[in-house]
């Protein structure tokens, strides 16, 4: 389990007591300070699927209606961190949602991961998101491949959808943690972006239709090897149309390149805000995955890795 900043700070332990600055916790201090986050994580995690109490207590806003059920479609933690991976996803809701989710699953040698994106905005949109991410979890759970995912998905959204002409742009992905062969299939999405370097590239790969435009439409994926470093970075439109597009995406990746996971895809949702917000037009999701390689035991302060932290700015 990620254990949070606290974790990450307790890692910082070889630092001599007199080079401290003034009014900061000493290494015993923190220590505490990261048993009890830690601990008080896991109360969180075995309580919250009994109550509102802690969904309440993360709410600044009510939700809409369109809101509330895209909700339920993202993974009850926004971050994972393993031996080989980091990942991190984030979501910056519309004033009227439109129909964006990122999902992932850890298995014991397989990372699974996708970010959609449905079209219009709305209940409606919501209600296709549900349907797609439906059919790609059903599929997957069942051991689907892909393309199985995807042609299963593309049939469900064509067949069941509320709206006439329904479709989900998706970017589905598959890590194999041993090997780091990462494979990619895009249906109609932003290509994603590799990190790798000191430059960003985009993954090239075999072109699809959305899910639900043609019901008895092929699918084909495409593969990647992760090297130790690489950040692979899966982004939904909302991030570059309309005024968002202001932002220079590779570059405020390169800048962002030293953070952890989960701090880069807040900076990133602050610097669309920054350029067209507020309030935004359409939905800005993000899903970052850091590959480490060496999947396996790992050493952990807290749940996190010490030796992932962010570095003092």
């Amino acid at each position: 389990m990620d254990g949070g900043r606290a974790g990450h700070r307790a890692g910082r332990g070889d630092r001599p007591s007199g080079d401290r600055p003034a009014g900061e916790p000493d290494d015993a201090a923190v220590a505490r300070i990261a048993r009890t986050a830690h601990a008080l994580a896991f109360v969180v995690i075995a309580n919250r699927r009994h109550t509102d109490l802690f969904e309440w207590g993360q709410r600044t806003t009510p939700f809409s209606l369109s809101a509330e059920i895209q909700r339920r479609l993202l993974p009850a933690s926004f971050t994972c961190e393993a031996g080989a991976f980091t990942l991190s996803g984030w979501l910056e809701p519309a004033a009227s949602v439109g129909g964006d989710t990122f999902d992932y699953s850890l298995a014991r040698d397989v990372l699974h991961l996708s970010v959609t994106d449905a079209m219009g905005h709305g209940v409606a949109s919501a209600l296709t998101a549900t349907l797609g991410v439906g059919s790609l979890r059903n599929t997957r759970r069942r051991g689907g491949s892909l393309v199985a995912q995807a042609e299963e998905a593309n049939r469900a959204i064509a067949q069941h959808a509320n709206v006439r002409g329904a479709y989900v742009t998706a970017v589905l992905g598959r890590v194999d943690l041993p090997t780091g062969r990462c494979e990619l299939l895009n249906a109609g999405h932003i290509p994603p972006m590799l990190v790798r370097g000191g430059r960003v590239l985009p993954v090239e790969l075999p072109a699809n239709f959305p899910l639900g435009m043609f019901p008895e439409e092929g699918f084909r994926s495409g593969d990647v090897s992760l090297r130790p470093g690489d950040r692979l970075v899966l982004v939904t439109d909302g991030m570059r149309e309309r005024n968002a597009a202001d932002l220079d995406l590779p570059a405020a990746l390169l800048r962002l390149a030293h953070l952890h996971p989960r701090e880069a895809v807040r900076a990133l949702s602050d610097a669309v805000l920054a350029a067209a917000g507020p309030v935004l037009d359409d939905d800005a999701t993000m899903l970052v995955i850091d590959w480490h390689d060496g999947h396996g035991p790992r050493n952990t302060t807290a749940g996190a890795d010490p030796a992932r932290v962010s570095p003092d700015e």
